[in-house]
C-alpha cells in the first residue's frame, strides 16, 4: 500500500480491522400464508443509524455499527422484518476535530456495500423479491443528527 495517505507520522489515518454481522433477524410473521396471498409487491419501509463507540478507552480503536430494518407489508398485512447490524472494527488517526465525520461518515460508506449485500441475499432467501438499497448520502445522515449545539464527540 502506498504512503501517499499516510498521516505525516507514517501511520493510515482510516484502517478497517475487521468487519462483520453483529445481529441479524429475518421475520415472516404470516408465513406460510403470506406466499400464497401475496399478489402484489410488498411496501418495504426502511431505517438506518450509524453508531460509533471506542473498543478501548482512551485509543483509537472504534466500533462503527451500521443498523438497518426492513419492513414490508402489503397494505396493513406485514410480509417481512429485516434487521441487520453490521460493524466494523476501524483504527483512526486523524485530528480530534475530524473524529466524528470520520466515524459517522467514512466508516459507514465503507461497511456499506457488504452490508448492502446481505439484506438482498436474506429478503432473497427469505422468499421475497431481494430488497436493494440505493446508495446513502452519509454526510446528510450524520448532519441531520447533529443539533445546533452538537460537540465534537469522541465516543460519537
Amino acid at each position: 500500500m502506498s504512503d501517499q495517505n499516510a498521516n505525516p507520522n507514517g501511520t493510515m489515518p482510516i484502517q478497517l480491522n475487521i468487519q462483520y454481522t453483529k445481529d441479524l433477524s429475518f421475520e415472516v410473521p404470516g408465513a406460510p400464508e403470506i406466499f400464497v396471498s401475496l399478489k402484489e409487491q410488498p411496501r418495504v419501509d426502511l431505517a438506518l443509524d450509524v453508531q460509533a463507540r471506542p473498543v478501548e478507552s482512551g485509543g483509537n480503536v472504534y466500533e462503527v455499527s451500521l443498523q438497518i430494518r426492513a419492513d414490508a407489508k402489503v397494505g396493513e398485512t406485514p410480509c417481512f422484518i429485516a434487521e441487520l447490524a453490521y460493524c466494523g472494527v476501524f483504527t483512526i488517526n486523524v485530528p480530534q476535530e475530524h473524529l466524528e465525520p470520520v466515524l459517522l461518515v467514512e466508516c459507514p460508506r465503507l461497511l456499506f456495500p457488504f452490508a448492502r449485500n446481505i439484506l438482498a441475499d436474506v429478503t432473497r432467501d427469505g422468499g421475497f423479491p431481494p430488497v436493494l438499497l440505493a446508495p446513502i448520502d452519509f454526510v446528510a445522515l450524520w448532519q441531520s443528527r447533529r443539533g445546533p449545539n452538537a460537540q465534537q464527540v469522541g465516543n460519537a
